[in-house]
């Protein structure tokens, strides 16, 4: 089964600022990834090619990366993930940028499942929020918060 999942945030700073959100995964000041709500994006070293770690039961290396522009993680877990996820930025203007999250893997075995009935919700409802965090670390507000639906909180109160 060939996932694609494109989530986006345009944000009124430069390309090089909304860059510096990458730059800052899973450090100490990760203003991006919302590890107060999910579990902490953590690497075994600084974000750099072969930096591995993850988030949760989601595993993965640092396959490529630009600062301030472009990271690309490449899955070694869950069993059945094959493929990658990333952040990018796109300047639109001095200061407009957007803030892209990609997710392209073909799901395997037990991942045709898991993936539709539990991951794809549970990374729309990270992903919204690490947007959203994004958004806040740059206008310090967010216009439109995002919401977990009824069933991403019975997903999260089910794996505890």
């Amino acid at each position: 089964m060939g996932v694609y999942n494109v989530h986006e945030r345009e944000l009124p700073v430069s390309g090089a600022e909304a860059g510096l959100l990458i730059d800052g995964l899973s450090g100490g000041a990760d203003a991006l990834w919302p590890r107060h709500d999910w579990p902490p994006m953590l690497l075994d070293g600084p974000l750099a090619p072969g930096a591995a770690g993850g988030h949760g039961p989601v595993h993965y290396t640092v396959a490529d990366y630009v600062p301030g522009r472009w990271v690309r993680f490449r899955f070694t877990a869950p069993r059945g993930f094959h493929g990658f996820h990333e952040y990018t930025v796109h300047p639109l203007g001095p200061d407009r940028a957007l803030l892209r999250h990609t997710l392209a893997m073909h799901a395997r075995g037990g991942a045709r499942l898991s993936w539709p009935l539990a991951f794809r919700p549970l990374h729309d409802a990270v992903l919204e929020d690490s947007l959203d965090r994004a958004e806040r670390a740059c206008t310090g507000t967010v216009a439109r918060p995002a919401r977990w639906s009824r069933y991403v909180r019975l997903l999260r109160r089910l794996i505890g």
